[in-house]
């Protein structure tokens, strides 16, 4: 089913020439708290729901790594199961890692955040701090601030007046939203990498208005006791066409020869896509608007600024090739500028969506999970099968929804825990699922596991929290209700500077900074930047 692999032979496969996915499959808290630079998060809890997107090939060379406690191993049947081939466990997990002398990265999206810092090293982007950005804002030609993140991040937190244009769409989209040329432009984000390469792939792309990056973003701005807003709505005009998109499509061609993106006719897409002996991923670089309404099939939707800032979430397999497209010609070829100097061989869909669909272009489909549909019970039932101690409700959604709200007597666990947390229920107990309402609820997957421990009547509650809820059942809530110590899915650091706690916003800058530092020389040569002009 796998073999295991000793640290120092996996670290040197991390560096050999051939592809190689290696999934770390702890909880999301516990990656975050230290992983080995390349390891990409693949949650036991939803392995199944997301190794296909990750790596379509089966027979795919994949590496999983735990904290040496036996669930890369059951990662390991789950995957066998699925039909992957060449499986690999970690012996020892995390430990033995760091025992042979290997650095654990804290945080998430590692080698992007790395390479943030890297280019501005680099290229010397020019930045500005909060003070110097609030002194210009009241002179005599104010700038325009645009904040590189996705709108769900913006809604959380924003400096006051900016507007909201993720990185992959702001050379496509400037124009709407800085008409004049000798405008200043500032770029800013949360912290500080995605103002770094947003700022530069406007200087890269040939924008004649100044354009800096905001120093430290919106948590610079917060501990400098600005202030900020929430729940802000400013964004990018939805125009079918933004205004000059010819001017754009030619600044793109220019960039694309400057920085050696090659562009590929479909014909060689569709060769690359049905070699078996190579992973290749088709990217949709647009916006989830565009992607909704028309796509190639098969198609990941990897919008431009997160593919860049977050290369982990979508693509598994390391070494593997990327076909990005998009439907203008423009963001296809910045975002693959970008990624190429980080290592990745990405290149461009000539022709983009409409010569795709033209040529039959169709994106790879890994494996899927047959999920048996569970016997549900409703609210009432559920009550009165608590009350006489023959059911319990077992909360398999996010820790931090479970405090937010959740069943009156529940009990919290996530699929990697389930022996432990159960530990001492009988196993003619009922067990009822409360999981998340969308179609690919990880309680799904726990449900086999569960009947795998011995527990024999396994079943859903009916419509969920909210049923729970309209039907005027007690609900409980509060950090209180579960220690932050088993909250193994959550990385507080990271998502505490979203909640005006400055000590978690200068722990994560201080680890922004810190990642250089950390980096050994073949970890350092993956990233390959032009000769400085």
């Amino acid at each position: 089913m796998y073999r295991p692999v000793d640290a120092p032979t996996l670290k040197g496969w991390l560096h050999d020439p051939d592809e190689i996915a290696l999934f770390d499959v702890r909880e999301h808290g516990q990656y975050g708290e230290g992983h080995p630079f390349y390891a990409v998060p693949l949650p036991y809890s939803r392995l199944e729901l997301d190794v296909g997107r990750l790596a379509p090939r089966t027979d795919a060379r994949i590496v999983l790594a735990d904290d040496g406690d036996g669930v890369a191993a059951r990662a390991a049947a789950a995957l066998a199961r699925l039909g992957y081939r060449n499986l690999h466990v970690l012996d020892g997990g995390m430990p033995a890692w760091q025992a042979a002398g290997y650095t654990l990265f804290a945080g998430v999206n590692v080698p992007s955040k790395t390479f943030g810092e890297l280019a501005e090293h680099h290229y010397h982007t020019p930045r500005v701090s909060a003070q110097e950005l609030a002194a210009m804002r009241t002179g005599a030609q104010p700038p325009v601030v645009l904040d590189g993140r996705p709108a769900s991040e913006f809604r959380k937190m924003n400096i006051p007046g900016a507007i909201c244009c993720p990185n992959g769409e702001l050379a496509y989209r400037l124009r709407d939203l800085v008409p004049d040329t000798t405008t200043p432009v500032v770029i800013n984000c949360a912290g500080r990498t995605r103002s770094i390469i947003g700022a530069q792939s406007l200087i890269n792309f040939g924008v004649p208005n100044p354009v800096y990056a905001l120093e430290n973003g919106t948590q610079g701005w917060y501990l400098n006791d600005f202030v900020l807003e929430h729940g802000g709505t400013a964004r990018y005009p939805d125009t079918g066409t933004p205004a000059g998109a010819d001017a754009a499509r030619t600044a793109a061609r220019a960039l694309a020869e400057r920085f050696g993106v090659p562009m590929i006719a479909p014909e060689q897409a569709i060769g690359w896509l049905a070699d078996a002996t190579r992973t290749t991923f088709l990217c949709d670089v647009r916006t989830a608007e565009e992607y909704a309404a028309r796509t190639l099939p098969g198609a990941q939707h990897t919008p431009g600024g997160q593919l860049m800032q977050a290369t982990d979430q979508y693509v598994g397999v390391r070494r593997a090739r990327l076909v990005l497209f998009d439907a203008d010609a423009v963001r296809a070829p910045v975002v693959a500028s970008w990624l190429r100097q980080m290592g990745h061989d990405a290149v461009v869909l000539d022709g983009g969506l409409d010569a795709g669909l033209a040529a039959g272009v169709r994106g790879p489909h890994g494996p899927a999970p047959e999920v048996t549909a569970l016997p549900t019970v409703t609210s009432a039932q559920l009550s009165a099968g608590m009350a006489a101690q023959a059911m319990l409700a077992l909360d398999l959604r996010g820790s931090m929804a479970y405090r937010a709200g959740h069943v009156d007597g529940a009990r919290w666990s996530t699929r990697a825990r389930l022996a432990q947390d159960l530990h001492g229920v009988p196993h003619d107990t009922t067990l009822v699922l409360v999981g998340d309402a969308d179609a690919d609820d990880p309680a799904d997957l726990a449900a086999a596991d569960l009947l795998a421990l011995g527990y024999r009547d396994v079943r859903r509650l009916q419509g969920g929290l909210g049923a729970w809820r309209a039907a005027g059942l007690p609900v409980r809530h509060g950090a209180d209700t579960l220690p932050d110590a088993r909250c193994i899915d959550y990385l507080f650091f990271v998502h505490d500077r979203h909640d005006g706690n400055k000590a978690a916003a200068r722990q994560y800058l201080a680890w922004e900074t810190g990642l250089i530092a950390q980096l050994d020389a073949q970890e350092l040569a993956t990233f390959r930047f032009p000769p400085a002009a």
